[in-house]
């Protein structure tokens, strides 16, 4: 199962043939800005697998989002992910820096937030963002998240996070 369409973007599972996609959308050093260090080839392909797998045990996980004519957008879905280590339910999007600026961000996290509505049953869902990341931050605002705390990872970087009662 899968978000429905949106008025410009469909959503798919993520496959291996999409690793030329996704290494590039996921080792763009501007793009990975707020993370520890842009992901290599290799990551990028644990990064399907390990959507492949969250596909497999939950029935979602991050979804390709592309145009309706299928240019490649970048990813965004749903994860679960450890929040001062208690499970939640997370909003995860990427799109890629051509991209960026035109609301394809919050069209795609929308529809996954409906869809965790309509289909997960989760009483929360959650945004873990980098504290610089402003962009990051507006798009979880507007689909109705606000600020709630601040998360420590294992790796000592620092971490928001932005919830909604779904």
């Amino acid at each position: 199962m899968l978000p429905p369409d949106t008025a410009r973007l469909r959503f798919r599972e993520m496959l291996p043939a999409d690793i030329d996609a996704m290494a590039g959308l996921l080792g763009d050093p501007e793009l990975m800005q707020f993370y520890p260090a842009p992901k290599t080839r290799d990551q990028a392909a644990a990064w399907i697998e390990w959507n492949q797998r969250n596909y497999a045990e939950h029935g979602y996980g991050l979804w390709i989002i592309e145009t309706h004519d299928g240019e490649f957008v970048g990813d965004c879905g749903l994860t679960w992910q450890p929040v001062n280590a208690v499970k939640k339910l997370e909003v995860g999007y990427h799109v890629g820096t051509q991209r960026q600026g035109q609301g394809f961000a919050s069209e795609a996290a929308a529809a996954c937030r409906d869809f965790a509505r309509e289909h997960v049953g989760a009483r929360e869902l959650v945004a873990i963002i980098h504290p610089d990341n402003r962009a990051s931050e507006r798009v979880a605002e507007k689909i109705g998240m606000h600020r709630v705390e601040d998360h420590q990872p294992a790796n000592g970087s620092r971490r928001i996070v932005l919830s909604m009662a779904l």
